[in-house]
């Protein structure tokens, strides 16, 4: 399958970025919501997190044609989009239209991914 690869790496960046980043600002003390809103923010991290191992398992299986990789893909992927459609709303909220931007156009590329992946699967049945 053509593209296979450059959606497995998709996910594994993405997969990575996402906790490089929540790492980053949990150490740079820039979750204020751990003090006011524990609770919902852990499980907002806990949601987060396994999107983010999700998507670094499934790119890998992905890049190395396991058998269950399209449909672990499918599974990461809309995981993701749930997360990219509800997550540009705290951005936005604060006035950063770059951070809602760029939340599209992750949504973008995840749906793009996952129209591939299920033509991909569909031909090989």
């Amino acid at each position: 399958m053509r593209g296979r690869r450059l959606i497995a790496g998709f996910e594994i960046g993405v997969g990575a970025m996402m906790i490089l980043m929540w790492a980053f600002f949990f150490f740079a003390g820039q979750i204020p919501e751990l003090d006011t809103k524990p609770i919902e923010i852990l499980l907002h991290l806990a949601a987060e997190g396994t999107t983010a191992l999700i998507l670094l398992f499934s790119g890998w299986a992905l890049w190395t044609k396991k058998n269950h990789g399209i449909r672990m893909s499918l599974f990461g992927l809309g995981m993701l989009a749930y997360t990219l459609i509800v997550s540009p709303g705290y951005y936005l909220t604060q006035g950063v239209l770059a951070g809602g931007i760029m939340f599209f156009v992750l949504l973008a590329v995840t749906c793009l991914c996952a129209i591939f992946l299920i033509k991909a699967k569909t031909l090989e049945q």
